[in-house]
Formats: structure tokens, C-alpha cells, sequence
């Protein structure tokens, strides 16, 4: 889940460590794994020549354990030769410098990993303090990834907030600042910078949790700007009146986008393959009261064998033909006025929403 309901009492806000930061403290590990490894081979190894001695494998194992662990235990048998002394003694060597190594890895991991996550918390600590006009992303969920990945590519600051750990890792590998907790904590929000930062992007996927972050974010920073994410339409005046700036209905926008392709595949193709990102163009244009639409040209239509002038002076101006799709192929773009329009052909118009 991207966000939960607010809790009891304000949390201290944590940070996780980022990738780098782990990668710093894996010597430790390696030590450690070496350590154990050399252990196991000090094992075998006087296993076997204990077993050579002439003692069973039972005995044999039990002696290079209780020696290389230091316990105080008898003698399973006599080590009265020269030849046995002098195995035990470099079993005792060997053995608990082995033990050492490892105590000492062990520690050295485990020490070096907290230093670092308290050394990262707070390195990332100090970066999101210094930010200004920033933005602030509440949820890590597929939106807030598609989000954040734009707003990377815009280079514009921006720190992400979930409770997801997993969530949260992964926005550690894309390079992002964050803090990991619940966004609808007001504690969260202010370690944040919610009275530094410019824009507020709440997008989980609960309105209840997006409408009570819009209304903490607006009383804390009245002059914040605040896109709100919406999963019914019921919940948009909910929103507005929290304080949002903006409701973004997704699968709205979708269905729109659907509908837009099934009514309008030409059009749509033409504004993909003209422009590099021809969604986000259709969206703009939609907020100037312009839509992309298709128009075919049948065989009884008032538009066939007309000059494409008078189509659109007859449309006083409600209608800017974009391209002509010509029924035997091919693309006319940006076609001149006295261009013919033929039966079977399809013209790409903007046209003013509301128009007829």
C-alpha cells in the first residue's frame, strides 16, 4: 500500500540509506565470509589429519572443535606423541585466530553498517534542508514512479515520501531524495520542507488519505501549489475544497485517451509520429479548448470536391485542418487552402470544444 490512515502521534520521519552507502560497507561482509571460510578449512583440514593419526572421524572432529572454540574439555584420547602435540598446537593457532577473524568481522560489519545508515540518514537529512521551491511526491506507487522519472528528466528537485521500505529502496536507485513514512503525518510532511517547497503531488491511491494531505499541506504552507490524484469523480470537489489546486483523475484520463483512440485513429497516429511526446501535446491542447479529431469524408458529404478554404470559412473558424489523409495514401501536413478535398479522404482538425 502507498500510504495508510494518520496515527496517534507524530513519528519521527526515517531515512533510509541509499544504495551507495551500502555499497561502502560490503568490504566488512567480504572479510566476514572469508573468515568463516577459513574456519571450515582449518576444520577439514585437522579433521582429516587427526583421522590420519589413527583416530576415528568422530573423535577427530570433536577434538578440532572443542580446541579451535576454546572450550575447556578433556582429551578424547591421549595426545602423547610428538607428532599429535604438534598438530594440536597449530590446531590451537590456526583455530582461534580463525575464531578471532570471524568475532572481529562479524562486529566490524555490523558496526560500520549502523555508522553508515546513521551517516546516510543524515547526509540525506541535509540535502532535503537545503532544498527550496522544491516538490514533494507522496507515494512511490506506479504513478509516483512515472512522476518522479519526469521530473528527473526536468531536473527539478523533488523529494518522495512512502512507507513502502521496498518502495523506497527503489526510489534510492533511481537517485531520489526521500523520506520514508506515512505522507498523511504532518511530522512527515515538515521534515519534507512542505513550507520551502512550490508544488505538493499527493497521487496514492486512497482519496481519503489525498484529501486529508491536501488539507494538512494547504494549512501549513497556504501558499503551496497542490495536485491532488483522484480515483472517482465524486472525489474531486472533495479535493478542491481541501485546498488542491488541481485534481488529476487517471482513469479518467484514460478512458479519454481510449476512447480518443478508438474514435480518432488517425488523428492519433499523426500527432504521435509529428510530435516526440504526442500524449502530453493532446493534453495541452485540451487545456487551451482544443481537441484533435478526425473527420471522414464520405461519398455524400458537404466537404467532398470543395477547396479546403471554404470548408473552414464555412466552419467560421471553429475548425484548423492540420493534415489531409488521402484515401490512396499518404499525408498532406499543413495543406495549402486551395487543397482539394476528395470522397474517401479524412481530414486532422482542431477543433474548439464545444463546436460544432
Amino acid at each position: 500500500m502507498e500510504g495508510t490512515s494518520r496515527g496517534p502521534s507524530p513519528r519521527v520521519p526515517r531515512i533510509l540509506m541509499p544504495s551507495s552507502a551500502q555499497r561502502r560497507f560490503s568490504q566488512p561482509r567480504v572479510n566476514l565470509f572469508i573468515a568463516l571460510g577459513f574456519v571450515a578449512l582449518v576444520i577439514v583440514v585437522f579433521t582429516l589429519a587427526y583421522r590420519l593419526a589413527g583416530w576415528s572421524w568422530s573423535d577427530s572432529l570433536y577434538m578440532v572443535a572443542i580446541t579451535a572454540f576454546s572450550v575447556v574439555y578433556g582429551e578424547v584420547q591421549p595426545v602423547d606423541t610428538p607428532g599429535l602435540r604438534l598438530l594440536t598446537v597449530a590446531l590451537i593457532l590456526f583455530g582461534c585466530t580463525g575464531i578471532i577473524f570471524v568475532t572481529g568481522s562479524l562486529v566490524q560489519w555490523l558496526t560500520e553498517a549502523q555508522i553508515q545508515r546513521v551517516l546516510g540518514g543524515r547526509r540525506m537529512q541535509h540535502e532535503i534542508e537545503k532544498l527550496k521551491n522544491h516538490i514533494i511526491v507522496c507515494g512511490y506507487g506506479r504513478i509516483g514512479r512515472m512522476l518522479a522519472s519526469q521530473l528527473r528528466e526536468g531536473a527539478a528537485p523533488f523529494v518522495v515520501i512512502d512507507m513502502d521500505p521496498e518502495r523506497i529502496a527503489e526510489a534510492h536507485e533511481d537517485g531520489s531524495l526521500t523520506l520514508h513514512g506515512e505522507a498523511t503525518d504532518e511530522a512527515m510532511l515538515r521534515a519534507a520542507g512542505i513550507t520551502r517547497a512550490r508544488v505538493l503531488a499527493t497521487v496514492l491511491p486512497h482519496d481519503a488519505s489525498n484529501v486529508f494531505i491536501t488539507l494538512s499541506a494547504r494549512n501549513m504552507n497556504p501558499a503551496i501549489r497542490i495536485i491532488a490524484r483522484g480515483e472517482v469523480p465524486s472525489t474531486e470537489k472533495k479535493l478542491i475544497q481541501a485546498g488542491a489546486d488541481r485534481v488529476v483523475l487517471p482513469a479518467h484520463i484514460g478512458a479519454d485517451h481510449i476512447a480518443h483512440l478508438i474514435l480518432h485513429p488517425n488523428a492519433t497516429e499523426l500527432l504521435d509520429r509529428q510530435t516526440p511526446d504526442g500524449r502530453q501535446l493532446e493534453h495541452q491542447l485540451g487545456g487551451l479548448g482544443l481537441r484533435l479529431e478526425e473527420i471522414e469524408i464520405g461519398p455524400d458529404s458537404g466537404f467532398a470536391n470543395r477547396q479546403l478554404g471554404e470548408v473552414e470559412r464555412d466552419a467560421g473558424g471553429r475548425l484548423i485542418t492540420i493534415a489531409i489523409q488521402r484515401r490512396g495514401g499518404g499525408t498532406d501536413v499543413s495543406p495549402a487552402s486551395t487543397s482539394l478535398l476528395l470522397a474517401g479522404d479524412a481530414l486532422v482538425v482542431l477543433r474548439r470544444v464545444g463546436g460544432d
